[in-house]
């Protein structure tokens, strides 16, 4: 398998016919031919011996045959398949749940076989490997006619307005838009239309939950929109409708009886019924970038020490507050930063987080995962929330607790749901039940099927802790212009900044 990397290249299959034959073939003597007529080997080669790897410039290698590691006794009939096998056209993702490829052993007779890495094995509990293939299929046509339809051209003037924030939650179609402009990049450095076509088949093969389908998503709007000649402010105001958070990716219906049926059967076999039972996260639950050094008890001298600290302290000068971007604060300002106090607005983004009542249950966020854990997320009320409905008072400066980035970037930034930084602040706590806060948009791809019925149950359930402390405050997010002021200490002493954008 080293022509596999390891595990780490997607495999394809191919139309080569005849392989078993040709094998056969190279063997002159009679009874050799004979001898390596075997049921289980035949089974191997023409089950896997088509397979094949693509590389970057959408050239194939074949993934079985290395004619240079073969023995001497199997070089001539290795060469002659490995040779049939690049001369043949790619026509699907090749998945399996097997865990041995063909039959090692049987009795006293060994055959073709390979120990496929973990990593290549399909593993999904809602698909089985030769659905997954029939979807990839369909997936290359649909990716395919995308490509025809949206030129280059159309993609780069996409990619300006999402990466210049000129679009409303211009994060959410940044990564398949950037995905789409790479293919066609590639595509047109390939040489030949084989070469074309496997750049296709590679990338629908890695291709992240949904971005196979560019024409009935946002990114296809956005396309449509810009082919169609729309001006920019056509173009903003459809798509800042469309990416509405109340409207995007949310049912706009109540779910069907059959629609809840097959949710309730998706749930039972992904085991995932504990996994919607949603609690407010507690502070020490929170991947902090920053938390406030402890508190040190100040020594006196004596019993008149205190009366030297009162005649040695001097008035503070009034500084304005130092204008900069979340970037600079961070680089350095928070580096040194003993305490902070955020001052807290009337009315703005406050957010809670949300995480797992039961951490054990399986994950269904789409940063959460069993290699790395992270089953929180958070919510906020649009149009945001006054400071009282949050236990805070307008004006006023509250200690910061921690900092924190979004948790769809604690493991790892999950890009397509923006950058954004969380002030945690002292006493702050939610007042009003906002249903489970379980979106379509935060879940994995498996739960898209059911979202209607997902949508229902969030609304109609509630977060269980709110009567207890737990982590809120105020979140800001890149592409937003900002009106945060922030007060350091560091060193007992205090300045003001004022953070007006992410960078």
């Amino acid at each position: 398998m080293e022509n596999c990397g390891n595990g780490s290249r997607p495999l394809f299959t191919t139309d080569t016919k005849s392989l078993w034959d040709l094998y056969l073939d190279s063997f002159t003597d009679p009874a050799e031919r004979q001898y390596h007529n075997c049921h289980a080997c035949r089974h191997f080669i023409e089950r896997f011996g088509s397979l094949v790897t693509i590389s970057d410039d959408g050239l194939t290698m074949p993934a079985i045959w290395h004619e240079d590691d073969a023995p001497t006794i199997y070089k001539r009939a290795v060469a002659a398949m490995a040779k049939a096998v690049r001369r043949a056209k790619v026509n699907g993702v090749f998945l399996s749940s097997g865990e041995m490829w063909g039959t090692p052993k049987t009795g006293i007779w060994r055959h073709f076989a390979v120990c496929p890495p973990s990593g290549m094995v399909f593993k999904c509990l809602t698909q089985t490997a030769g659905q997954a293939m029939a979807e990839k299929r369909e997936d290359f046509k649909t990716v395919m006619h995308a490509m025809g339809e949206f030129t280059r051209e159309h993609l780069e003037t996409a990619l300006t307005l999402l990466k210049t924030d000129s679009l409303y939650r211009s994060e959410k179609v940044l990564g398949q838009a950037e995905w789409l402009h790479g293919l066609h990049v590639a595509r047109a450095a390939a040489h030949g239309s084989a070469a074309n076509a496997n750049v296709v088949w590679r990338a629908v093969a890695t291709a992240p939950a949904g971005f196979c389908h560019p024409r009935s998503s946002m990114i296809g709007t956005l396309l449509e929109d810009i082919a169609a000649g729309k001006d920019f402010d056509e173009v903003s105001r459809d798509f800042a409708a469309k990416m509405h958070p109340l409207a995007y990716q949310r049912p706009q219906a109540a779910p069907t009886t059959g629609a809840i049926a097959a949710a309730e059967k998706l749930i039972q076999q992904l085991g995932a019924a504990g996994s919607l039972d949603r609690r407010f996260a507690r502070l020490d639950e929170v991947q902090a970038l920053w938390r406030p050094a402890p508190k040190q008890e100040k020594s006196v001298d004596g019993i008149f020490g205190h009366l030297k600290q009162k005649l040695t302290k001097q008035p503070v000068l009034s500084i304005p507050a130092k204008v900069m971007t979340w970037e600079k604060f961070r680089q350095t300002v928070l580096p040194t930063a003993e305490r902070m106090a955020f001052q807290v607005p009337s009315r703005g983004p406050f957010t809670a987080l949300v995480t797992a009542v039961n951490p054990d249950a399986p994950p269904i966020l789409q940063w959460d995962s069993d290699d790395a854990r992270n089953p929180v997320s958070w919510y906020f009320w649009h149009g945001g929330s006054l400071a009282s409905q949050f236990g805070l008072q307008g004006g006023a400066f509250v200690d910061v607790e921690a900092l924190a980035l979004k948790p769809s970037m604690w493991n790892g930034w999950q890009e397509h749901h923006g950058a954004g930084i969380l002030f945690v602040l002292a006493g702050a706590r939610e007042s009003r039940q906002a249903g489970a806060a379980l979106f379509p948009e935060i879940l994995k791809s498996e739960f898209h099927g059911i979202r209607s019925v997902i949508e229902a149950y969030s609304l109609s359930a509630t977060i269980a802790g709110m009567d207890q402390p737990h982590a809120a405050g105020v979140m800001l997010n890149k592409g937003d212009t900002w009106n945060a002021t922030v007060r350091v200490w560091v060193s007992g002493h205090s300045m003001d900044y004022k953070l007006d954008r992410w960078d």
